[in-house]
């Protein structure tokens, strides 16, 4: 039954992921197609789109994390495919600049699906194997950007239309609907539900909570930067490589593609062995290394050639997240795995706040002017690169705090 249900929501979450990944090539230039601005200009607002999104899943995500520990996993998954299917409805008719932030406010609302699935993976999997099943959800958005981009990319390109990859889009997040609707099986024992609480259906009330575990805390502040600076990817990796190497909508795909390509890789595949070997811990400082590299790299680059042999080393730092999961999922009970990971999510979106506004409004500003003595496209992924190490340095220090105390 368990192998059989994490293949199921592996599907669902990689169809989810396909959708995502569809738009990421092309939201760039449509946004660049509805405004009439340059790449610098239509950046910020490329940024503001992305805060849409994020404070509509912070406010959210605590609230559908809460109703599927009390209603089970399965209803409140299904109604976050239902929202991302209107959201790409919305942005494949959008007349104007409005109407996409109408449809970002959608998808936001909904809630998306992957708090739910994070969730229904914790309430299948015994603590040893948390980890390594949470290195599915990587895999899962690994497989989404490597069909994803190349779908939208060249849907894109067949149709001569950016609006035609949102269809696609929709359709495949409907289907995914279907497929919950008549396929998945609900993951939540009765016994392990609890009543909805509106004291712990927000934001503020979700952290309140995790005070109540030792350790948890100091995990989620550090989850937090690593959403910090992963979202910088998101966020600029089509704007830079427009305003850089002049790349269109099928480049950004292909380019996309071996990040998702190297993504499942390490996630479905390397994150077990990484976790065997170092313990968990440690497999988040070295992956946060590696990224730290990668990201140093990627701002540095000034040949195509370049940013696909830099994604190699920036992915194989994504043995960091899963582990990092799996150390707070494993820190609270099974009826309150809905609520932890609404919390995750809360933060991932919080930080989504702060980073497409911080990272495209730091690349608008050192792209501007090419003749300006501060022209770097780059710096975006230089500021990534510092805030990862801030996590090493909290995590070190964490863990020689800990490691005093056990002796006296």
């Amino acid at each position: 039954m368990k192998k059989s249900a994490l293949i199921f929501i592996f599907i669902t979450l990689v169809i989810d992921c396909i959708g995502i990944g569809i738009i990421i090539p092309v939201m760039a230039g449509l946004v660049k197609e509805i405004t009439n601005l340059g790449t610098s200009e239509a950046s910020a607002y490329g940024g503001y789109l992305g805060v849409t999104y994020a404070l509509m899943q912070f406010i959210f995500s605590p609230i559908m994390g809460n109703l599927s520990d009390q209603y089970g996993r399965r209803p409140v998954l299904l109604l976050s495919l239902l929202g991302l299917g209107i959201d790409y409805i919305f942005l494949a008719f959008a007349p104007s600049l409005m109407w996409l932030f109408v449809g970002r406010l959608i998808a936001g609302i909904s809630g998306a699906s992957f708090t739910t699935g994070m969730a229904y993976i914790a309430d299948i999997s015994t603590p040893e194997k948390r980890a390594a099943n949470f290195g599915l959800v990587g895999a899962a958005f690994g497989l989404g950007f490597i069909l994803g981009p190349i779908i939208g990319g060249f849907t894109a390109e067949i149709f001569d239309n950016l609006r035609a990859p949102f269809l696609v889009a929709a359709g495949l997040s409907l289907i995914n609907l279907l497929f919950g609707i008549f396929f998945l099986p609900e993951s939540l024992l009765a016994s392990n539900r609890r009543k909805f609480s509106w004291a712990r259906a927000n934001p503020i009330g979700a952290f309140k909570q995790v005070t109540r575990y030792p350790g948890i805390a100091i995990y989620l502040l550090a989850l937090g930067l690593l959403f910090l600076a992963g979202n910088t990817m998101q966020s600029t990796w089509g704007f830079f490589t427009i305003e850089s190497f002049n790349w269109n909508a099928k480049q950004i795909a292909v380019s996309l593609t071996i990040v998702g390509i190297m993504a499942a890789v390490v996630q479905g595949g390397l994150v077990k062995y990484a976790i065997a070997y170092f313990g968990q811990l440690n497999s988040v400082i070295v992956g946060v290394s590696i990224q730290i590299l990668g990201f140093l790299l990627f701002s540095f680059a000034t040949q195509e050639w370049m940013m696909y042999a830099f994604t190699v080393v920036y992915c194989l730092g994504g043995i960091c997240g899963p582990a990092l999961q799996g150390l707070i999922s494993t820190g609270v009970p099974a009826n309150e795995q809905g609520e932890i990971q609404g919390t995750v999510t809360a933060v991932m979106s919080l930080t989504s706040i702060i980073s497409p506004l911080m990272m495209t409004q730091i690349f608008s500003y050192f792209t501007a002017s090419k003749t300006s003595g501060h022209y770097f496209p780059g710096a975006a992924f230089m500021t990534a690169a510092g805030v990862d190490i801030i996590i090493i340095l909290i995590l070190i220090y964490t863990a020689r705090k800990r490691k005093l105390a056990a002796t006296g």
